[in-house]
């Protein structure tokens, strides 16, 4: 007919060792892949996010701040969780602490 059978063909007898190699060259790079995702993208997140913690417990009244939401101004109160800032003359806003990307040099504002 138009679809032949086929026939399963059998390996030809391996080394005493042979199986184990083989399992470690199949594994191989997919561990590569793993060290270089770790040195490019794993290893430097948890850089940046030790250098953000210390940065926000490190806030202190009168820092003048930029926030994730793109607030400028300059800390007035300082809470557990939160920070208030002062944007303007007279206006306050009360954000989290995580909320603060950058502390803007003295001055700035």
């Amino acid at each position: 007919m138009l679809i032949s059978s086929a026939f399963a063909q059998t390996a030809p007898a391996a080394a005493a060792g042979g199986d184990l190699m083989t399992s470690l060259q199949g594994m191989l790079p997919l561990v590569l892949m793993f060290v270089v995702l770790y040195f490019v993208m794993i290893r430097p997140q948890m850089k940046r996010q030790k250098e953000h913690k210390a940065m926000i417990d490190a806030l202190a009244k009168g820092d003048e701040i930029a926030t994730a939401g793109g607030l400028l101004g300059k800390v007035t109160k300082l809470a557990d969780a939160t920070v208030s800032i002062e944007i303007a003359a007279g206006v306050e806003v009360q954000l989290q602490r995580q909320a603060v990307v950058q502390v803007l040099p003295k001055g700035t504002l």
